[in-house]
C-alpha cells in the first residue's frame, strides 16, 4: 500500500518513521519539494528507513491512503495543494486545539473529522492516530508486553479494515470506536491525554487505552 503523510512536523515525521518499519511504501509531503526531502532525509537518518520526500501533490498523487498530520487550521490550504483525492483514504489525526493547546475549538455537535469529511465529499475518512503523541512514535509501540491503542472511526467497514491493518502493521493496536460521528468523543479524549501530559506533568509517553475482560456470568 502507498502512504503518503502529509506534514512535516513531529506527528507527520513520527507516523512516517513508524510505518516505514511496515510493508508499505511511505512518502512525506511537505509545502514544496524541499521540504519535503528534508524532513524524509531526517527521519532515514534517525531510523534507517528509505522513505521519499516530495511537494503535496506529487506526494498525493500515487497514494492509497493520505494522512493529514498537519494542525487542524491547515486543513484547507493542505487539501488545496493535495488536488484530486478521489479513489484515495484519508486518516485524520488531527485535533481541533486552543492555540495553547488547552482546549478544543470544535466539539459537542461535530468534530474536526466531520469538517474534513465535509471538505472531501465522498473520499472517505477515518479519524485515527490523534490519541498519539509524537513522542511515542520514537520510543516503539510498546509499553512493556501492551501495545498503544490506536482508536480508529469511520464510517465504510472496508475503509476501516484497511486503517485498522495499517495500524497493526506498525505495531500498535487497532481499536474500533464505531462511525465518525465519534470523532466527538476521541478529540475530547486526545485533549484530556495533552492536559495528563503537560498541564499534570506525566510527560508524552503516556497513552489512553481501553482495558476488557470477558464479561461475568448472570
Amino acid at each position: 500500500m502507498n502512504i503518503t503523510i502529509i506534514g512535516t512536523g513531529h506527528i507527520g515525521q513520527g507516523l512516517a518513521g513508524a510505518l516505514a518499519r511496515t510493508r508499505h511504501g511511505v512518502v512525506l509531503g511537505g509545502r514544496t519539494p524541499r521540504q519535503g526531502q528534508a524532513a524524509a532525509e531526517g527521519v532515514n537518518q534517525a531510523t534507517g528507513a528509505l522513505i521519499q520526500g516530495a511537494d503535496i501533490a506529487t506526494a498525493v498523487r500515487s497514494a492509497e491512503v493520505v494522512i493529514l498530520a498537519v494542525p487542524f487550521d491547515a486543513v484547507d490550504a493542505v487539501l488545496a495543494a493535495a488536488g484530486d483525492l478521489r479513489g484515495k483514504i484519508v486518516v485524520d489525526p488531527t485535533n481541533p486545539l486552543t492555540a495553547d493547546y488547552m482546549s478544543l475549538t470544535v466539539g459537542f455537535d461535530t468534530s474536526a473529522a466531520e469538517q474534513i469529511q465535509a471538505r472531501v465529499g465522498e473520499v472517505p475518512v477515518v479519524k485515527a492516530f490523534n490519541t498519539v503523541f509524537a513522542s511515542i512514535y520514537a520510543e516503539g509501540p510498546r509499553f512493556g508486553e501492551m501495545p498503544v491503542q490506536v482508536f480508529y472511526a469511520g464510517d465504510q467497514t472496508r475503509v476501516k479494515e484497511v486503517v485498522a491493518e495499517l495500524i497493526r502493521d506498525a505495531g500498535f493496536e487497532p481499536v474500533d470506536a464505531g462511525p465518525l460521528t465519534h470523532a466527538r468523543y476521541l478529540e475530547p479524549l486526545a485533549a484530556l491525554n495533552i492536559q495528563f501530559g503537560y498541564a499534570l506533568g506525566r510527560g508524552t509517553q503516556i497513552a489512553p487505552a481501553w482495558l476488557a475482560r470477558p464479561p461475568v456470568a448472570a
